[in-house]
């Protein structure tokens, strides 16, 4: 099993930026897939983006040109940056690691998630 803590999250205006921390224990997280969703009040979780071992990429739309997702293995350490923050963005953010992470799997198919980090963006 693995242990996901996430960091980073706050307060912030629109326009602003944050970046978030997801930082794992157990050497399962070298070789699997690695996640951000998030969850705003009343909504279900959705993905927002994933980065493999190799650092393949991919983005919800709602978040492409804005976010990015970067991972350093040797820290056990996955990242999202996130620029151009909307109001719509605010939700809890949660990381997860399995061997695949996608927006098409279903959201219990993950085991592990970290206990979630808040982002608010307002004025």
């Amino acid at each position: 099993q693995v242990q996901l803590v996430e960091s980073g999250g706050g307060l912030v205006q629109p326009g602003g930026s944050l970046r978030l921390s997801c930082a794992a224990s157990g050497t399962i997280f070298s070789i699997w897939a690695t996640g951000w969703y998030r969850q705003a009040p009343g909504h279900q979780r959705e993905f927002v983006a994933a980065i493999t071992t190799g650092g393949s990429t991919n983005y919800a739309d709602s978040v492409k040109g804005r976010f990015t997702i970067s991972r350093d293995n040797a820290k056990n350490t996955v990242y999202l940056q996130m620029n151009s923050l909307e109001p719509e963005d605010t939700a809890v953010y949660y990381c997860t690691t399995a061997p695949m992470v996608a927006a098409s799997m279903p959201l219990d198919e993950y085991d592990d998630w970290g206990q979630g980090t808040q982002v608010t963006v307002s004025s």
